[in-house]
């Protein structure tokens, strides 16, 4: 694909989550995919009929096994934030029908302990999981991910 075909594809709509536990940190996991050591908040998909808010707790769970019982919504991004995939990465990922993701991002609060984490979902996605302190978030995000992530950083500054 050349980059202006790729520049003409639309994004995919999705959701990410910034978890906060009792310390103010952030919940980061490894990407199984990633041989690099590249972290990431939770993130994915919104179904067809579901609504954003529903996404974000699904896909937490999904991710983390952080059941919405243990979390409470506290914010959400006013706007949608889209990131461009490396253009090598287009056509392999979502059949290259995607540039990339703009997404709906949500600030939760978990009241549980880490316990209550469990990675070793029915389809894992994170290798490991850490809390970072959200100043050191942006600089262990895969790069083409950082300028949403400073983005989010911005959106929610005053929980942090």
């Amino acid at each position: 694909m050349t980059p202006e075909d790729i520049a003409k594809l639309p994004y995919r709509q999705n959701v990410g989550v910034m978890v906060l536990n009792a310390q103010g940190q952030v919940f980061v996991g490894q990407r199984k995919d990633n041989a690099v050591a590249a972290w990431q908040m939770p993130q994915g998909g919104i179904d067809k009929g579901e609504d954003a808010r529903t996404a974000a707790l699904r896909e937490l769970e999904e991710e983390t096994g952080i059941s919405p019982d243990l979390v409470t919504i506290v914010a959400q991004s006013e706007d949608w934030i889209p990131y461009d995939l490396p253009h090598a990465l287009v056509p392999k990922l979502w059949k290259g029908r995607y540039r990339g993701q703009e997404q709906k991002w949500f600030l939760m609060q978990f009241s549980g302990t880490d316990a209550d984490v469990n990675i070793q979902t029915e389809h894992p996605e994170f290798s490991a999981w850490r809390w970072l302190e959200s100043a050191d978030l942006v600089n262990n995000i895969v790069p083409f991910k950082r300028d949403v992530y400073v983005r989010v950083v911005e959106a929610f500054k005053e929980y942090l």
